[in-house]
């Protein structure tokens, strides 16, 4: 199951070139760009994991600094999902203008959803990252023994 969250999620992943074509847009709209990571994924944890402080006061031509960074946090983290963030200050706050992925570990376990019949014939659903079953740390790059087919439900 292939996690869809923030801009171009629905598309193939990005090439390094497209990523820095976006960070380069972001740049000349004078937004601020940072990297982040995580390895829980759910849609309501919006608090990834900064990869040291968000870049501020770049030129669309600087493009390869934020670059260097989102290449630095592959290396370190490459079983994490690591996304590229773009915060526009112009409305007194940070603001978040763009963010799209742009690591995703090899193997993406996916999500359940559980629904629990309440009162009244209500149905309740709330959703399950297959992630979240392992500790912090170890969620990717697992061997496979929990998927009786060798895969990801």
């Amino acid at each position: 199951m292939r996690v869809t969250q923030g801009t171009f999620s629905f598309l193939p992943d990005l090439t390094d070139e497209q990523i820095e074509a976006q960070i380069r847009y972001a740049l000349g709209q004078g937004w601020a760009v940072g990297i982040e990571y995580t390895d829980d994924p759910h849609p309501r944890n919006a608090y990834w994991e900064m990869f040291n402080l968000p870049q501020f006061d770049l030129e669309p031509g600087e493009a390869a600094v934020p670059m260097r960074e989102v290449r630095a946090c592959r290396e370190r983290f490459s079983d994490h999902y690591i996304k590229v963030t773009a915060y526009d200050a112009r409305h007194t706050k940070q603001t978040t203008a763009l963010s799209f992925i742009v690591n995703r570990p090899a193997d993406e376990p996916g999500f359940r959803l559980d629904r629990r019949d309440e009162r009244d014939r209500t149905m309740r659903y709330t959703l399950h990252p297959h992630a979240a079953d392992d500790p912090v740390g170890r969620r990717y790059g697992r061997d496979d023994r929990r998927w009786p087919s060798g895969g990801s439900s």
